[in-house]
Formats: C-alpha cells, sequence, structure tokens
C-alpha cells in the first residue's frame, strides 16, 4: 500500500490514511490481547512489563542537581539553629499578619479575604499609605507576630506575595498567578475555624527545603483531624500548587474530597536572608533567565 503522503489524490489520500489507521488499530488490539493472555497464566510477565513500562516525563529526566537533600545530617544539622529553628525546635505557635500593597484594588481585597482563611492563626490588617514595608516589619515584631504576607497587585490585580518570617528573616518573594476564589470553584465548600492537616510534596533541594520549611511555619503544629481539612502545597517544575480540601467519609468505607478554596500558584523569584531590605539585603537565590538552561533543570 502507497504512503498516504504520496497519494495526490485528497480523497484516495483519505481513504488510504483510514486503511492504515484501522489496520493499526487491529493489529495493537491483537498483541494487547495476546500478551493479556500471556499474563494470565503468568502474572510474572505483568508485573515485569509494568516494572520496564514507566512513562518518561520531564520529572524523570530531571538532571541531576548536587543540591538535592536525602538524609543529609549536615542539612538537619544547621536547621536545628536556623532562623527558623524557633517554629520546628522551640515549638513556637504562628501567629501572622496578613496585608496588602498601599492603597488596594477591590479585587485583592477580595482575594486576601479567602487568602487569610488558609492559615488559622493569621490576622488580616488594612495598610496605611505612610506605612513602608520596614516600618510594619517593627510594628509586627514589637506585636509579636511571627510572619508576615503582604499581597502585592499590579494593574488592579494581585499578582505577588511577599513572605516575611519573623524577628529575623529569611524573606520570599513569590509570583502569585491562576488565582480562583470559592465563588469560581464548581461544589466548592465552605470552611471552618479547624487546623489543617498540611501536605508538602517534592521540595527537594536544598533551597526546596528552605522554602518547604517557611510555608510549613505559617500552619500550627497539631493539626484538628475532626475538622478533616488538608491543604497541601505542591512543587512540579518550580511551581507550587496550593489547594485546600475537605475528606468527605461516607459509610465508612468511602473517602471523597471536596475542595475549600481559594486556589493559586506561587513561583519564587527570589529568597533574601534577614527581614526585607531591596537596597542592602543579601540574597541566598535569585531567579534570572540565564538559570532557565534546560527544561529539564528545576531548582526546588
Amino acid at each position: 500500500m502507497r504512503e498516504p503522503s504520496r497519494i495526490r489524490n485528497k480523497l484516495k489520500r483519505e481513504e488510504v490514511y483510514h486503511q492504515l489507521k484501522h489496520t493499526k488499530s487491529k493489529s495493537k488490539l491483537k498483541e494487547r490481547m495476546k500478551r493479556k493472555r500471556e499474563e494470565s497464566d503468568n502474572p510474572e510477565l505483568r508485573e515485569e512489563r509494568l516494572a520496564k513500562n514507566i512513562p518518561q516525563t520531564l520529572e524523570t529526566l530531571r538532571e541531576a542537581d548536587e543540591t538535592i537533600v536525602e538524609n543529609d545530617e549536615e542539612v538537619f544539622a544547621d536547621e536545628e539553629t536556623d532562623e527558623l529553628a524557633s517554629y520546628f525546635v522551640q515549638g513556637v505557635q504562628p501567629k501572622i499578619l496578613v496585608t496588602t500593597s498601599k492603597r488596594p484594588s477591590a479585587s485583592v481585597y477580595e482575594f486576601a479575604n479567602e487568602f487569610v482563611t488558609i492559615f488559622p492563626d493569621a490576622e488580616f490588617v488594612k495598610r496605611g499609605s505612610q506605612f513602608d514595608v520596614k516600618r510594619i516589619v517593627e510594628i509586627a515584631k514589637e506585636r509579636e507576630y511571627t510572619d508576615l504576607l503582604i499581597i502585592n497587585e499590579d494593574r488592579k490585580e494581585p499578582n505577588a506575595v511577599t513572605h516575611i518570617h519573623l524577628p529575623n528573616g529569611p524573606t520570599a518573594y513569590y509570583k502569585l498567578t491562576s488565582i480562583r476564589l470559592n465563588k469560581d470553584i464548581r461544589g466548592h465548600g465552605r470552611p471552618d475555624a479547624y487546623k489543617p492537616e498540611l501536605i508538602l510534596n517534592n521540595f527537594n533541594t536544598r533551597l526546596g527545603h528552605t522554602v518547604g520549611r517557611m510555608l510549613a511555619s505559617l500552619f500550627p503544629h497539631v493539626p484538628e483531624f475532626t475538622g478533616r481539612q488538608v491543604a497541601t502545597f505542591h512543587n512540579q517544575r518550580d511551581f507550587i500548587f496550593f489547594r485546600r480540601h475537605r475528606y468527605i467519609f461516607r459509610d465508612g468505607e468511602r473517602c471523597d474530597i471536596q475542595e475549600l478554596g481559594p486556589r493559586f500558584t506561587l513561583k519564587l523569584q527570589w529568597l533574601q536572608k534577614g527581614t526585607f531590605d531591596t537596597k542592602y539585603g543579601e540574597y541566598e537565590w535569585v531567579h534570572k533567565p540565564e538559570l532557565d538552561t534546560s527544561r529539564r533543570k528545576f531548582h526546588l
């Protein structure tokens, strides 16, 4: 049978193409049924096939990174005395202050009203036009807040989040995208005041470990499982996807989940030692275009 691309007549070309496609589908089905019969007689063949049949994705083809943390005792020893040790070692409970950029738009207030409900011990305070970030940091320290979250905006839409861990840092700046509020999520539930369970996925490098620990420090140590709420930060290709759900148990045998919202995506732009200081601050990591040398290289 001639190759379809060599046939000049369009109708004939389509006819030959569909014949080839049908023949190929029949051949695949025949091979699949034959393999199924063989595996039913010998289950070990199926296990061997599944072990070899690993899909190739950007994650599985990820370039090796020497900063990946795997039971690194030196890293764990450093973390026992770093800026986040007050939460992880001393057990200090989080107390979070959430505010906005100066003169925020209505859409920022709308997002902030839902954003503050994610963290059980968070308080939203409107920002006066006379307060710069450094002054807010000093006030937050005096009132014993452990974290400061600032929602930034561009063109009257929330576009970034600045996370300052108090009293001594570090400071992280995230780009904020893909926002969907509760009202935009079909079948969403209403969040309660229970302390949620926290899930952190794929924060594998030294930088990712720090970012994951900063996010973890925003939630109380002991979740209230009676509330059945779970907050998830899932890192995939350096994009951090946030989702919040509630478990729904049915008859003790089945478990469904209901999304509570809001949902959004964060992408780390820079990480700075100490509290916010764009002029004299020491940056631990800054995202630059020249760092993106390959689609298979990830930093978190």
